[in-house]
């Protein structure tokens, strides 16, 4: 596998090397190097004689077998994506997010286990806890993000994981990792943490306690809108579980998507500074308007669990919500209708703005919406993916729908 970084560089510097082995690109020394590792397409790895293949290593990372284990293309983005995840031992690729969130919880469960998930779960993953897991004869319990005591309150000596999500993808409320993972070690319950809004740019996640980070690659890795695909980084012992998982399933990426996704890596930083930079401008601006009941950002003071977030936390990314105050489903409509610059659509992460509409009221089983706080008849919001259009723009914009939603 691919020689990692020195330990002394900063991660911008690293996203720019990671992955990039000359065993895969060359050297400048060599006529026909590359900069970065070329699409490598097979099915079918040849041997040059039966003692090659008596003398080969079919279950090995970086070595050829057959193309279900990968070639340098997704191998280089793997080595990149552990690169950038402190005491990551591997990683493993999936075809989407929800796939990765699969494939962690496959690997830690049992028939007759317990799983505890967070209440402000992406829906896909609520969904796979209510089906395909209790299919398999697993228990799913939630609670309350905001509340360590109410995990421990639900764990049993049949709890084997949980699932976290901080910062939620619809509600935002930043979760107190390093406090639940203590928690959970103590009782020997695997960690997963879905960490796609920070990254491990932004939140370290298995310094931070986690024992395994899942990320949807089609957001902030791909950047562009144009690929899916999901990861599982680990240490050594969980490591070893995902990856025995996934070649179970015969899980395996396309290595023109792996190749996007590098391309995509090497830009994230400074996309995810400039989505930053908006979402805080346009979170304050919003914040302040009387249309708006509440700002759902982590960065934004008053957001639940904001200064976890300050304590925890390096950076952000694009992604927040917002509740409207009052009225009903039909002016949140006439809102998202008035925008011109944000694309109605499902995912984020990308270059464009898009808005979705929201009711986290249908995705609650352990704690209320609305929040503690927050008026009865404030419940129809709307998630905004911002991108790297000027934040004034978006502003204006964001007025146009304001307007629509006052006359509806």
């Amino acid at each position: 596998m691919a020689k990692k970084s020195p330990d002394n560089i900063a991660p911008a510097t690293r996203l720019v090397g990671a992955g990039r082995s000359a065993e895969w690109t060359g050297t400048p020394s060599q006529p026909g190097s590359v900069v970065s590792p070329p699409v490598w397409r097979a099915s079918t790895h040849l041997y040059p004689n039966a003692a090659a293949v008596h003398a080969g290593k079919p279950n090995e990372d970086g070595h050829f077998y057959y193309g279900r284990r990968g070639s340098p293309t997704q191998w280089a983005l793997a080595d990149a994506l552990t690169e950038l995840e402190p005491g990551a031992a591997g990683t493993v690729l999936y075809p989407s997010g929800v796939a990765a969130i699969a494939g962690a919880l496959l690997a830690v469960l049992r028939p007759g286990d317990v799983l505890l998930m967070t209440d402000n779960a992406y829906e896909p993953t609520r969904l796979m806890a209510r089906g395909l897991l209790k299919d398999f004869g697993i228990e799913t319990r939630w609670f309350d993000p905001l509340d360590p005591q109410a995990f421990a309150a639900a764990a049993c000596d049949r709890t084997k994981a949980v699932l976290l999500e901080s910062p939620g993808s619809l509600t935002l409320e930043v979760q107190d990792v390093p406090a639940l993972s203590a928690l959970a070690h103590a009782r020997g319950i695997a960690v997963v943490l879905d960490n796609t809004w920070a990254g491990p740019l932004a939140f370290p996640a298995l310094e931070r306690g986690a024992d395994i980070a899942v990320m949807s690659l089609t957001k902030h890795v791909g950047g562009h809108s144009d690929l899916m695909m999901g990861s599982a980084a680990a240490g050594e012992k969980f490591y070893a579980m995902l990856r025995k998982t996934a070649q179970a399933l015969g899980q395996v990426v396309s290595p023109d998507d792996a190749s996007l996704a590098l391309r995509g890596l090497r830009t994230m930083s400074l996309r995810l500074e400039r989505e930053t930079a908006s979402v805080m401008a346009l979170a304050q601006w919003l914040d302040a308007r009387p249309e708006v009941a509440r700002v759902l950002c982590p960065m934004l003071p008053g957001s639940p669990g904001h200064h976890l977030w300050a304590r925890d936390f390096s950076g952000g990314c694009g992604l927040f919500s917002l509740v409207f105050k009052g009225k009903d489903g039909k002016a949140r409509d006439a809102f998202i209708d008035a925008l011109t610059l944000f694309g109605i659509g499902y995912s984020w992460g990308g270059f464009e703005s898009l808005v979705t509409p929201i009711d986290p009221a249908a995705l609650r089983s352990a704690t209320q919406w609305p929040l503690p706080g927050m008026d009865s008849a404030d419940r129809f919001g709307v998630r905004l993916s911002i991108g790297l259009e000027s934040p004034a723009d978006l502003i204006a914009d964001l007025e146009r729908g304001l307007a629509a939603w006052t006359a509806a």
